[in-house]
């Protein structure tokens, strides 16, 4: 998992809340179980017209907005169904950050898994990254998770908390498999001295 340190990005608005994951990677994208090319269907509902065209007033279809890093989001970001797939379209089209209010728990859960940065913050301090982000090209924001900042294109500064371990876990790209790859040395000398003990097994 590529480790998260500090991310400077441009932040697209997204202001609606109860951002569910069918909204996030509608269903029928949901038959491949590769994390990859998911990108595609981002949004896919809001993003696209029914005859398939570009919605030019969906904001990750604007050319400021196109390559965008960071999310700011509604309240109550990811809720419904628990699709790991939501994460993964979102890390594929290439954001690494979604800030909001608040998360759904099982949402939540995924990003950290995924590498990708969920912030809690208070309805005052997503107000003004709103104000941030809505700014089209000037709208870089830069994430720093050693220090917990979110630090504004005039200077301002929005501080975070987060859950130490995982902290720890994005700092350095570790998902599950990897936290169990830092106790290889341990494995290996449990696994000789079991073999050694007991040879039958």
């Amino acid at each position: 998992m590529q480790p998260f340190t500090t991310l400077t990005g441009v932040a697209a608005p997204l202001e609606i809340m109860n951002v569910d994951t069918d909204m996030i990677i509608p269903k029928q994208y949901l038959k491949t179980i590769k994390r990859t090319g998911l990108g595609a269907g981002l949004f896919a509902e809001m993003k696209l017209k029914e005859d398939g065209s570009e919605n030019p007033d969906f904001v990750l279809n604007q050319p400021a907005y196109r390559k965008a890093q960071i999310l700011v989001a509604g309240d109550n970001f990811g809720c419904g169904s628990s699709r790991e797939h939501a994460p993964w379209a979102l890390l594929d089209f290439g954001i690494r950050c979604v800030i909001s209010t608040s998360f759904a728990d099982i949402f939540y859960n995924n990003c950290f898994k995924n590498g990708i940065l969920p912030i809690t913050v208070s309805q005052e301090d997503l107000d003004k990254l709103f104000d941030d982000a809505k700014r089209g090209a000037n709208a870089t924001l830069t994430v720093d998770l050693a220090s917990q900042e979110i630090r504004g294109p005039d200077g301002g500064v929005v501080k975070f908390d987060i859950d130490p371990f995982r902290k720890h876990c994005l700092l350095n790209g570790l998902d599950d498999i990897g936290l169990t790859m830092e106790k290889a040395a341990a494995i290996d000398t449990y696994e000789k001295t079991k073999t050694a003990s007991q040879p039958w097994l």
